[in-house]
């Protein structure tokens, strides 16, 4: 049997999970995105070439991996084409190397229509203190669409796609729904017309055709057949549905716990998780962020990360690492080692801070994390001060090779963690990557 390998973000997204999927797909048959839809965004850098990825998994820069969409995905179909074609264009291949599930639920243009005016109905419907009560969603739709699937006599799935006469009987009564709902949250359009979308969405169906499929049964055939898989979350842990800082989260179970329900493939299956980390913490959006830094701190972190969103272009607020949020994630998604990522973007710093617990309202102090956006606000930072470095890092091959500050930063996340760090990124580029010596598995051990 092969060795299979799950990749998630232990903290709000962005912790650059992309780049080591790609890394680690060398050591894997199939790639599998098990959550999330086109808000998600990947962004790998392969020989100085950046590619941004959001629907389709990290692998398929490596053309002789299978590349899967799971079930537990909202697929934008005009999205996911413009993607297949930008790939094509730059000479990538996406034939039969992507599979995408029959199961998976399309996310429809009054998705993004609803999302886009709840979230403008609640950004002024002013909540207890004058607090904005939206979400701040990417308006992808993705939050609609996924309410959509538990609705479930108002959903469309991919496979929907294939039958254009069901398609517009479900089209029909749908579009009669939604047009009154949107009409109420204040959306002035025409009725949907369902006709006309019948005949977009079928016609990108007939399009998408040769990769939709049962990917349930084509992983399991694998399993049987000794192939290893990799599966990819988007997101990260802390914007879980269930186990995020609820409700400023996204929509799906984006912890390694989706991938049973996004996939099919149960958890025992599961031989290592890689626990994605920043060497620092970033947010967008709204939610509460016992870390974050507001002025220079946090402006440095920025402009020397890059830190705008992949999908959206949006700022990332910054801060110091929260090593008790990292250490809840890790337990919530069973992680065995973990991947500190944009280490360089520390170099400069005379000083640097570890969160290594929080100070509550009532002056009681706790490492236990709060996944709760009302109560987390109340927690204060209790920080660990460690020396900085000022030498950049972007050409260290091992660990050794780096300052002693650096080398000491990670030992202490080390340390309370409890796991090791098996891969360090100095750099966007997949050649910019510390290994570690272990034979772990997600170093194709």
């Amino acid at each position: 049997m092969g060795r299979n390998t799950a990749v998630v973000g232990l903290q709000w997204g962005d912790e650059g999970k992309g780049k080591i999927v790609d890394l680690l797909t060398a050591d894997h048959d199939l790639i599998v995105r098990y959550n999330g839809g086109a808000n998600a965004g990947h962004t790998v850098v392969v020989g100085g070439k950046k590619y941004a990825l959001h629907l389709i998994p990290s692998g398929i820069l490596s053309p002789e991996k299978t590349c899967v969409i799971g079930n537990g995905v909202v697929v934008d179909p005009a999205k996911l084409l413009e993607e297949i074609k930008s790939l094509h264009d730059r000479g990538v291949k996406v034939e039969s190397n992507l599979k995408i599930s029959s199961r998976a639920h399309v996310v429809m243009p009054y998705h993004k229509e609803h999302d886009a005016a709840l979230e403008k109905v609640l950004s002024s419907a002013a909540g207890k203190g004058d607090r904005n009560l939206s979400i701040g969603t990417t308006k992808r739709g993705i939050g609609p669409a996924y309410a959509d699937k538990i609705h479930r006599s108002l959903s469309v799935r991919m496979g929907d796609l294939l039958d254009r006469e069901y398609l517009a009987a479900r089209l029909e009564v749908i579009c009669a729904i939604r047009s009154r709902e949107l009409d109420a949250l204040g959306v002035k359009t025409p009725p949907l017309d369902s006709a006309a979308l019948t005949e977009d969405y079928a016609s990108m169906g007939q399009r998408l055709a040769p990769h939709i499929t049962d990917t349930v049964y084509e992983l399991h055939d694998a399993l049987r057949e000794g192939q290893s898989i990799l599966f990819e979350g988007a997101n990260a842990c802390l914007l879980d549905i269930d186990h995020g800082t609820f409700p400023y989260v996204t929509s799906s179970n984006c912890s390694t716990l989706g991938i049973p329900a996004g996939t099919g493939v149960p958890g025992a299956n599961i031989d290592h998780v890689v626990g994605i980390m920043k060497a620092y913490t970033t947010r967008v959006g709204e939610g509460p962020f016992p870390t974050e830094e507001l002025g220079e701190t946090g402006d440095y972190i920025r402009e020397r990360g890059n830190e705008y969103g992949t999908t959206t272009g949006r700022p990332r607020r910054c801060g110091w690492l929260d090593l008790v949020a990292v250490r809840y994630s890790a337990m919530i998604c069973g992680v065995t080692s973990i991947a500190c990522m944009l280490l360089d973007v520390l170099s400069g710093f005379d000083e640097l801070k570890l969160c290594t617990g929080y100070r509550l309202k009532d002056g009681t102090v706790t490492d236990r994390f709060i996944p709760d956006a009302h109560r987390l606000p109340t927690a204060e930072p209790i920080y660990e001060t460690l020396p900085g470095w000022q030498e950049e890092i972007v050409d260290a091959t091992d660990r050794d090779s780096l300052p002693a500050a650096a080398r000491a930063y990670l030992s202490r996340i080390e340390e309370i963690t409890g796991l090791p760090i098996d891969i360090v990124s100095v750099g966007p580029d997949r050649a910019q990557t510390v290994r570690s010596a272990r034979p772990t598995a997600a170093l194709g051990g």
